[in-house]
Order: structure tokens, then sequence, then C-alpha cells
């Protein structure tokens, strides 16, 4: 029973935050937005100490649920672990293994002074849910709006608007190839050893099982049931049931009751945890573990309070063909960033931001130092003032939310005009498509020859005014580079 409440809680989460990074229409995150904020690494970096909290004390109260409920990544190894032991042959395949503890805590020490030295490119490939959320908005999202076309196009022959076409791209290559890697070696993993990714890779994981150790509750052997079968340790994808000297190693065990569910004697139950005197009273190995454990928290803390210091075409002028993406000194990051110092310092590369982005500007960074990293270009759309919804999907506070209002004062780049692609100047034609559609009336047309009001007028921009949403680099018919481009600015401001 336990077991089969575990894999229906399991099935709800992973199938809710997997819809957050496949709409696009906005509507689930209006119901199930809070499940992105509840995983742990954004949580952190988003200084929600409620959250938090409520992590530390369920995995104290209950052992490292987390694990096998809340996080994406864990419910997807767990089905990849299941179609491993497909077939009766494979079906008991798993066995007790020491933990490779020095490998679990080196990594969670790179993953720390990563972290703390804003090494943001070795942050976003370890952190778990940033991992699936690359994998479901590289892979798996061009298959649903595939699908969504094709239900666009019966509707459109029953004269209905009940689902509309949305563009199908590549939004970065480097983070598709990344999201193949991810999965392959995942699914490996998974498939042949179960949980070994959550065990020895996953910083997350490490943290977690630093606190489950002193879970109030948790799978306890009963000695005098047993009969020393070991298919408890068998079934174990975590590979932490020493069914011979029945012990089990709770900082690697994730409360998936699978081990309950398949003993036949009625040995195992999930209750609360005993200490019999003498071989359980606490030793060395216990005293080294929580020294580990303090140690841990104290850099997650450390790491929080670093953070928290740092929180204060058309018009038929030019050929129709593919706008190239312009070279800018400095990225432009969504309003509510603040600035790409705290947009790195913060940010997990989960991709939600990308994949809720309706206008094509949000892509992910190609750039070492903002490795995958969402950041604008404006070859498919433009940042309209009026939409905020990177900002209300960000779970790691690394796009800070804002008001509609708040974003039109924001901002976070300036127009650059480039006389040697302009139309008016190369052919000699009105065109004016950038003063028309800038929504802040920061382009302004004046003659080309000051004292000649007949000649053909070019664009001015106003720097003050200007608030770097792209709709000028956008609509400007210039092909392949606009003759008006976005800079970038280091840090937003308000004006």
């Amino acid at each position: 029973m336990l077991r089969t409440g575990r894999i229906v809680l399991a099935l709800v989460f992973w199938a809710g935050i997997t819809l957050l990074f496949l709409d696009f229409t906005g509507s689930v995150h209006a119901w199930l937005g809070w499940m992105s904020r509840i995983q742990f690494l954004p949580a952190v970096l988003a200084l929600n100490f409620g959250v938090i909290a409520l992590l530390v004390a369920l995995t104290l109260l209950f052992g490292r649920v987390y694990c096998s409920v809340i996080c994406p990544l864990g419910v997807m190894q767990d089905a990849f672990g299941r179609l491993g032991r497909l077939g009766r042959k494979h079906r008991n395949r798993y066995g007790y293994s020491p933990a490779l503890s020095w490998l679990r805590y080196l990594v969670l020490g790179i993953f720390i002074v990563a972290m703390v030295s804003g090494i943001s490119s070795v942050v976003v490939l370890l952190a778990p849910y940033s991992s699936y959320g690359r994998i479901v908005s590289s892979l798996a999202a061009p298959v649903y709006v595939w699908a969504n076309n094709i239900l666009a196009l019966v509707a459109e022959r029953l004269d209905s608007y009940a689902f509309y076409e949305r563009d199908v791209w590549v939004k970065s290559v480097t983070t598709l190839v990344t999201a193949c890697v991810t999965l392959g070696v995942i699914a490996v993993l998974a498939w042949r050893n179960g949980r070994t990714y959550c065990n020895t890779v996953c910083p997350v994981g490490t943290v977690l099982g630093l606190l489950s150790r002193f879970s109030l509750f948790a799978p306890v052997i009963d000695t005098s049931r047993c009969n020393g079968c070991g298919l408890c340790g068998r079934r174990c994808k975590g590979a932490c049931i020493d069914s011979e000297n029945h012990k089990i190693d709770y900082s690697r065990c994730v409360v998936c009751m699978d081990c309950i569910d398949n003993c036949s004697c009625g040995a195992i139950s999930y209750g609360l945890r005993r200490r019999r005197k003498g071989a359980e009273e606490t030793s060395a190995s216990d005293q080294a573990s929580r020294r580990g454990f303090i140690a841990g928290v104290g850099a997650i803390i450390g790491t929080a309070a670093l953070k928290a210091e740092e929180k204060t075409v058309d018009g038929g002028l030019a050929l129709i063909v593919d706008k190239k993406t312009p070279v800018r000194r400095t990225p432009i990051v969504p309003p509510g960033a603040v600035s790409l110092r705290h947009l790195s310092r913060h940010c997990t590369a989960c991709q939600l931001c990308v994949s809720a982005c309706p206008n094509g500007v949000l892509r992910p960074s190609a750039d070492l130092d903002t490795f995958m990293q969402p950041e604008s270009s404006y070859e498919r759309g433009y940042c309209r003032p009026e939409c905020t919804r990177c900002s209300d999907v960000c779970p790691s506070g690394a796009i800070r939310k804002i008001t509609r209002a708040e974003k039109s004062s924001i901002q976070i780049g300036h127009a650059v005009w480039v006389k040697a692609n302009c139309i008016p100047i190369t052919d000699g034609v009105r065109c004016g498509n950038c003063a028309r559609h800038c929504p802040v009336g920061a382009i302004t047309m004046v003659p080309s020859d000051p004292s000649d009001e007949s000649s053909v007028r070019i664009p001015v921009v106003n720097d003050e005014r200007c608030i770097g949403c792209g709709a000028c680099e956008n609509l400007c018919p210039s092909r392949p580079f606009s003759a008006i481009y976005v800079e970038g600015h280091e840090n937003h401001r308000i004006i």
C-alpha cells in the first residue's frame, strides 16, 4: 500500500513538472507552478527558506522521499530501471555494494565550490532539476509541439480554434547535444544499476543522504522474521541493503518501499527507527557522518548567505530571408534578471523560462561562462512589454518577479543603428518600421540630410528612453542583418 501511494504521488509530480516545460500557453503554470518552486536547488538559490525548511524536515522525518517522489529526474530513473528489470531473468538483478562516499563528497565539494565561485557551467551540469528540464525542453517539447500542430491542422479543417500552430525549432544545438548526452548517461546507469546516479553523482542526493541518516522513520529489518533469502537486497535499486548483516545504508535509501512489498516473510516494515545498544550506538563512522552533515549544511548556508548579500518584416522592401544574430558585445538577459552577474549566480539553467517564452526571444547561451543560461535574441520575436512570463515561472530567483508596469521601465539594453544596413540609405526608399513599432517612442525618423527636409529619413535612437525590447531589431526589413540591433547592459536600470 505504501509503495502504491508513493508511485501515485511520484507520477503526479513527474507529470506536473513535465507539463510545465511542455506548456506554451501559460495555463498550466497558473495551477502547477508551485511544483517547480519546491525543487531543492532552485529553493536554495531563491533563498526560499520556507521550502528549504520543509524539505529538510521532510527528510529528517521520513528519509529521502524527495528523491523518490518530488524530484522528476529520480522518477525518470525509476522508469529506466524498471525497463532494465523486464523479464523473469532480470527481475532480481541488483545487489548490495558499499557506498562510494569519497566520490559523492568529491562531487558535492566541486559543486559547492562552483556555486560559490560562480562557475555556472559546472553547477548547471550537475543540478538534477536543471538536467531534467533540459531533457524535456530539448527532446520532448518538439514532439509535443508537432502533435499540437497536427491537432491545429485538424481543428482548422473543422472551423475550430481550439488549437493553434506553433513553430518547431532547435533553440540551441549545444543544449540539445548536452541533453542527449545527459539522458544517455542517466538512462544507462539507471537501466544497469538503478539509482547509481542519485547515490554517486547528484549533489542534492548527497546532501539529503546526509540528512536521511538521522531520519525518524525508515525501512527497518526484523531479524526474528528474516529467513536470509536476500531478495530485498536483489530488488534494492539503491544497492543499500546488506541482507547478510541485516543492515540498511539510510544515506542511499530513497524510500521506494520495493523491499517491503517484495519481502515474503514480512521482515521489513516502514516505521520508527529503534537504535540497539552496542552495534548501533554512536561509532566513529557515525561521528564522521555527522561531521560531514554539519559541513555540508554549513556550506549550503554559507552559499545561500553569499547569494543573499548579492541580492541588495515585412513591408516588401527586402527579400524575405532568415535573419542572422548580430554580434553583441554584451549579452541581453530578460527584465527581472537585474544584471548579468545576478543571473549567472542564481540561474540553474533549467530551461523553464526558455520553454515558457511565448515570443521566441529566450534561448540557451553557448558561452562557457553562462553555459545554457537564458539570453535574449530577436530573430523570431521581441520582448513584448506586456509579457512577464519568464519572471512568473523562474523558481530560483534568477529572474525576479516583476509586474507589467515595472517591466516597461526596466532598461535591459539600448538600440544601435547600423547605417550600412539601413534600407533608406542603401535603396533610397522610405521605411520607418523601427520608429512605428517602438513601444516606448525611443526612435525618431529624421532627414538624412539636415539641410534638405525632403531627403530620405533615417532613425535616431534616444538611449534614455529605449528599454532594449528588440521590437526595432525584429521588425527591421533589412536582411540578413538588421539595420538596428540591441546591445545588452551588464546592469539593468530603471528609466
